[in-house]
């Protein structure tokens, strides 16, 4: 598996302070105040949203909550693996070459996306990213940043194919599986050239990618509409025997990405997921289905 890129380390770091602030019983406001920072500063770093972070200010809140030496200096080591800035470019986190297109916060999904060991989604209405095919994304994309010039849309694309490494990596490629709506399949992106080679893509995904159409007779399955969501669950740490990071609920809207790591949130979509899956065409009716439709496109 590739390194983890910063945002792990980010995030670590983060959840270990609120940790200890919460165990000491100050508020964020107050121990903002006591190291002379914005409450909105140490917000950002709790949550592991700050790509830049001060080994002064992690020595000062370690100090404020009376962390032992060694565990200092431990939290230090991990604030300069999270820093973006000590870090050089490479495979690990190649996105950061195309920092002025990628929102920071979709950044941050493609670094949990890259460390993931499994991702489990559902996609009520496009085919996700991380199984696009390049013409199927330009056609999204044509239409969705219509103001971007032709190089700008090419490197969106480009983003979007070499996304897809992780699930065809030769060493731990990331296990994907996949609901689908079936108005993915009839919802036409581009043209119904462009529909037909995306849809056989679906069909003839890797053995580590589960992909399943949930078909229109089946009607409501959760009660009501339930719109698209990602989960990604992470490899243990030897060195601990955790997850590297708790399981992660990713939901992407019209112009808003939450992120959702709390037992009651990952339950509630693990349940919807598990209904949804439960009337779910089989892999293998699924494959009849997206080849079918791919050959009604290009009649």
């Amino acid at each position: 598996m590739s390194k983890n890129p910063t945002t792990i380390p980010r995030r670590q770091l983060g959840r270990q302070l609120r940790e200890l602030r919460q165990a000491v019983g100050l508020s964020l406001a107050d121990a903002a105040r006591l190291i002379e920072r914005g409450a909105g500063t140490l917000q950002r770093l709790e949550k592991g949203e700050n790509p830049r972070i001060r080994q002064l200010d992690v020595e000062a809140l370690c100090k404020l909550y009376g962390v032992p030496e060694e565990q200092t200096q431990q939290m230090k080591a991990l604030a300069l693996q999270a820093d973006r800035r000590t870090r050089p470019v490479d495979d690990s986190h190649w996105w950061t070459r195309y920092e002025d297109l990628i929102p920071a916060d979709f950044e941050t999904y493609m670094s949990l996306e890259v460390a993931a060991e499994r991702i489990t989604m559902y996609q009520p209405d496009t085919v996700p990213g991380i199984i696009q095919t390049a013409d199927y994304a330009r056609a999204l994309d044509r239409v969705f940043f219509s103001s971007d010039t032709v190089m700008e849309l090419e490197q969106r694309v480009q983003v979007r194919i070499q996304r897809q490494a992780a699930i065809t990596r030769r060493l731990s490629p990331v296990e994907v599986d996949l609901l689908i709506d079936e108005a993915v399949l009839r919802r036409v992106a581009g043209s119904p050239r462009v529909m037909a080679a995306q849809l056989r893509r679906l069909a003839d995904t890797p053995p580590n990618v589960r992909v399943r159409v949930v078909p229109f007779r089946v009607g409501f399955p959760v009660g009501g509409h339930v719109g698209p969501f990602v989960m990604l669950e992470f490899p243990l740490d030897p060195s601990t025997g955790e997850p590297v990071e708790p399981t992660t609920i990713y939901v992407e809207s019209y112009g808003t990405r939450l992120y959702f790591d709390s037992d009651t949130d990952v339950s509630r979509y693990r349940d919807a997921y598990v209904k949804i899956g439960r009337v779910a065409l089989s892999e293998t009716d699924s494959k009849h289905l997206l080849r079918s439709v791919a050959k009604e496109y290009e009649s």
